[in-house]
């Protein structure tokens, strides 16, 4: 079978490989579509960093990996004792890997597992592959009513709910988003579901700035012209947000998120940051702030959100800005997020 397979700095190759097969406990998926991360936008340009160089602690696997974690599909097969999955039933996959015996997993947090990772970066194959063979429980189920290009952005949509959940969201609460990207989106569309007060959102992009108004954005600043932390409070009758959502991760939107908070506001970061950064605690300390970290998603976190995609309360679809095909994932995929990143939300793998 096809698998696009991981072996280094900007050396991703679609090759044949050996079809898995399947175990106890296990399920075969046929993937359909599959985001590109901007995960594996790091791995091709500065990897191997999630994806492991010695045996994954749970995987037991290593470069070469195939890649794809935010994958929809078809189940083409089922193991022995699988009963929750049925051939033929559209899925989205919860790739999050992790062990089950650790101190966080006992405390139902996957998530955070000491030992995780991804399926389609830390082994267990891919969604960027002809089959992908993962146990049952990491498949859900969508309805007929959503179609399998949507189911592919279930995971990434998770993230932006999880990070929502994690905050002491308010059906009044105003809201400041840093940066307006795939993760943005997410958040403004969970909180869109979910109800709130005034969303602003800071983007640097003109055309991510459209695209987060598109979605819900109330207000949208360019942070190189405008004074966030000022417009924020203007915007909040001068007291500040109750939230920020940092989807940035960059040093100055650290400093003006937890100045653009008002008292006993949160600051709740969901950047994954590439390097340490300054930071002054008392602009939290003088307003008795919160800063919150939440990292991924629960499998309550994708329920929630097949449900309110289901029920018509998130309409994703415009994400979607491209799709391509298996073959082309480095030039047309890849290169073309790198190269061109501003003018995409999301680019789908057609399977």
């Amino acid at each position: 079978m096809r698998a696009a397979r991981y072996y280094g700095t900007e050396d991703i190759r679609v090759e044949e490989i050996e079809e898995p097969k399947c175990g106890k406990g296990q399920i075969k998926v046929k993937p359909a579509f599959v985001g590109i991360c901007g995960t594996d936008l790091h791995e091709f340009l500065g990897g191997p960093a999630f994806v492991p160089q010695t045996p994954h602690p749970v995987t037991q696997e290593k470069i070469p990996i195939t890649l794809g974690h935010e994958f929809s599909g078809t189940v083409t097969e089922i193991g022995p004792d699988v009963t929750s999955i049925k051939i033929g039933q559209r899925v989205a996959v919860q790739p999050t890997i992790f062990d089950g015996t650790c101190g966080a997993c006992k405390r139902g947090l996957q998530n955070v597992c000491y030992n995780g990772g991804f399926v389609g970066l830390s082994g267990w194959g891919g969604g960027l592959s002809d089959a992908c063979v993962i146990p049952a429980d990491y498949a859900l189920p969508i309805p007929d009513n959503i179609p399998l290009d949507v189911a592919a952005l279930v995971e990434p949509l998770s993230v932006g709910w999880h990070a929502v959940s994690q905050s002491p969201l308010k059906a009044d609460s105003d809201i400041l988003i840093l940066g307006g990207g795939p993760i943005g989106i997410a958040v403004i569309l969970a909180l869109r579901a979910r109800g709130c007060g005034t969303i602003i959102v800071s983007e640097p992009s003109a055309q991510r700035q459209k695209f987060d108004k598109h979605f819900g954005a109330d207000v949208v600043l360019d942070p190189r012209e405008d004074d966030v932390v000022k417009r924020a409070r203007e915007l909040t009758g001068g007291e500040g947000v109750d939230i920020v959502f940092d989807c940035a991760g960059v040093a100055v939107g650290l400093a003006a998120a937890c100045q653009a908070i008002k008292v006993k506001g949160t600051v709740v970061n969901v950047a994954i940051w590439e390097k340490a950064v300054p930071f002054q605690p008392n602009d939290l300390v003088r307003r008795e702030g919160s800063y919150v970290a939440c990292l991924g998603y629960l499998k309550q976190d994708f329920k929630d959100v097949i449900k309110a995609l289901a029920d018509g309360h998130i309409k994703p679809a415009d994400m979607i800005t491209s799709k391509v095909p298996l073959e082309r994932v480095v030039e047309d995929g890849i290169r073309e997020l790198i190269k061109n990143k501003e003018k995409h939300v999301k680019v789908l793998v057609e399977i």
